[in-house]
């Protein structure tokens, strides 16, 4: 498929959910080695005796960038055995929109994503840019703990 019909294909999809992930475990392991890697160590993080008598969610909570982080595992962008579209050789990273973290993840909790399609637009000839909004949700909340525009580059 030549990429100028992709871009029409996929313009024809916009507003439309791309895909809803399983359950993600956020366990405090997870929590601790994300800390080790970013050296942020705020204790509201770490410290679970004091996130339990002092954080106003009574329990240690997750970095708003290891929820971020979770984004390319639980859309399945990291997946080769699954491209997204038919031909494709590389995917990149390209940045993000609008990210804001409405409600944080607490230690023991379960996330997942709901993506939708929210823009495309051809790069070069070999080239499309789409842009995805992800709603990161958490099991038994009614507020998400992430909504942000993930937005990627194909290459064919």
């Amino acid at each position: 498929m030549a990429v100028s019909d992709l871009v029409t294909t996929i313009s024809g999809r916009l507003g439309e959910e791309t895909h809803l992930s399983d359950w993600q475990d956020v366990q405090q392991s997870m929590i601790n080695g994300f800390a080790d890697v970013t050296n942020d160590h705020q204790w509201i993080h770490v410290d679970v005796d004091r996130a339990g008598k002092e954080s106003p969610f009574k329990a240690t909570v997750a970095h708003g960038f290891l929820t971020l982080s979770l984004i390319p595992y639980l859309t399945g962008a990291v997946d080769a055995s699954n491209p997204p579209y038919p031909d494709l050789k590389l995917a990149v990273n390209y940045g993000l929109n609008r990210v804001r973290f409405p409600n944080p993840v607490v230690a023991g909790s379960r996330v997942r994503s709901r993506s939708k399609l929210a823009g495309v637009d051809m790069v070069s000839d070999d080239c499309i840019q789409v842009v995805t909004e992800v709603t990161i949700e958490i099991d038994g909340q009614e507020k998400p703990a992430c909504v942000a525009e993930a937005v990627i580059r194909y290459y064919f």
